[in-house]
């Protein structure tokens, strides 16, 4: 009977150990995805931050233009005004 138990007990702690090193082998292909998995986030984000800027430069100089062709607008305005009152 002896026999029998110390057989059982060796079978388990040989799988235990089997299962615990494929436990072991999966979560650092887990980690190993996730950190890869965080690196594209942060890809991403930097991506994101240099687009978000570059669009805000866009409309900051669309802005600009377009006050600067408002001022002319206005400048024209007046000029057609002295002009007709002229005649």
């Amino acid at each position: 009977m002896d026999d029998k138990m110390f057989e059982l007990m060796t079978k388990m702690y040989s799988e235990f150990t089997e299962f615990r090193k494929e436990t072991k082998e999966n979560f650092d292909r887990l980690e190993n995805r996730i950190e890869k998995v965080e690196g594209n986030i942060v890809r991403l984000e930097n991506k994101m931050d240099d687009n978000h800027k570059a669009l805000y430069d866009g409309y900051k100089l669309t802005y600009e233009k377009l006050n600067e062709l408002d001022s002319k607008v206005e400048k024209q305005d007046v000029e057609i005004r002295v002009i007709k009152g002229g005649l």
